[in-house]
């Protein structure tokens, strides 16, 4: 299919460019993409804002070309669309200021000035279709036997703003019917519901991941916003970030809160220009702050650091000149943890804005 787009691009650009689209939507649909990715791609190709409206099936997903969700005003009725269910001829008497194909069946729209061209129809056209499978195996109409992992299925049980019903029928389709679940947001964008068996469990290793509180497979929503919370905390677990690549919400306590009011827009604080003025200093700093702000003592920071106890009281003295406090005290350390928090909180975006997930 490339060489296929690039052979037909030399030839015709939008007859290339119109081919890519088919594949980009075909590749969606192989791998089972959920509607706010459908949604999103169409943003994205499009070069405009696109939301995705069903009403009757409590559908409304919006993204902006840079990939965020959310947001917008009322559908613009001159917008180019392309509804979910074909539209029945014209009727040369009806009134051209109503679409009801769209108004009651729900549509594809693009915020732009319509109508379409050979590309961006081809967008809509391909995107509504992907979508209209994706609500006829996800919200009851198509018969049973979808997939355990169906990430279509996943993202309608994590979306808030499906109804209750909806969802219900997703952890149905999912085979959950254990009360005891939680919401998994991967560091990839990806998203997984897992099933628990002992809340107290906790697995450090594997992927990098927040992972939200138990609850019922219902109430999914509420998990994956505080998985969504956790991965911000998240680390790749190296000397250059580290951390641990696997954060549970019910850990968090007054840190969630922390993260709810800080983010890459929030203005930096003398503390963390500090830590990042230190952490340009010299390569072991970073590492360094860290063990001492997540371990009991210094010894055991030591121990987690592989270095003696002298080097490691070598190290943060040299550390501390270039921060400015004591980080021996309990007051000096609490400082460094919440210097290190902010820093990783900044640095680090809400899941939801990088890849196809629900809510933002």
């Amino acid at each position: 299919m490339r060489e296929l787009a690039g052979r037909l691009a030399a030839l015709d650009p939008d007859a290339g460019a119109a081919v890519q689209v088919i594949a980009y939507f075909d590749r969606l649909t192989e791998s089972r993409a959920g509607l706010e990715a459908l949604v999103r791609g169409a943003a994205v190709l499009s070069g405009s804002p696109a939301r995705l409206v069903d009403e009757r099936r409590g559908v409304r997903v919006r993204v902006e070309p840079d990939g965020r969700s959310g947001g917008g005003g009322p559908v613009d009725p001159a917008w180019p669309r392309a509804p979910l269910v074909p539209e029945a001829p014209a009727d040369d008497d009806a009134d051209p200021a109503r679409t009801p194909a769209a108004e009651e069946s729900g549509a594809l729209w693009l915020e732009r000035p319509g109508p379409p061209d050979g590309v961006h129809a081809m967008i809509l056209e391909r995107a509504a279709a992907a979508a209209r499978a994706v609500l006829d195996r996800t919200r009851g109409r198509a018969p049973a036997g979808a997939p355990a992992d169906d990430p279509a299925l996943v993202e309608l049980l994590l979306d808030a703003s499906a109804p209750p019903a909806a969802r219900a029928h997703a952890a149905a389709r999912l085979g959950l019917h254990t009360e005891r679940v939680r919401a998994v947001a991967l560091w990839d964008g990806g998203a997984d519901v897992e099933a628990v068996m002992d809340p107290d469990r906790r697995t450090p290793d594997g992927p990098r991941a927040g992972v939200g509180p138990t609850v019922a497979p219902t109430a999914l929503p509420e998990s994956w916003a505080a998985a969504r919370t956790a991965l911000r905390l998240t680390a790749e677990g190296t000397a250059r970030d580290p951390g641990p690549r696997r954060v549970y919400a019910d850990e968090l306590g007054a840190l969630a809160l922390l993260a709810a009011t800080v983010g890459p827009d929030t203005p930096p604080i003398p503390d963390v220009l500090a830590v990042d003025r230190a952490a340009e200093a010299a390569p072991w700093v970073t590492v360094t702050l860290h063990a001492v702000a997540s371990s009991p003592s210094l010894r055991s920071a030591a121990a987690e650091l592989t270095v003696h106890h002298s080097t490691l009281q070598e190290r943060l003295a040299q550390a501390e000149q270039l921060l400015g406090w004591d980080v021996h005290t309990p007051r000096g350390r609490l400082r460094l943890q919440l210097a290190l928090a902010v820093r990783k909180l900044r640095q680090t975006a809400i899941p939801a804005d990088r890849d196809g997930r629900p809510g933002a």
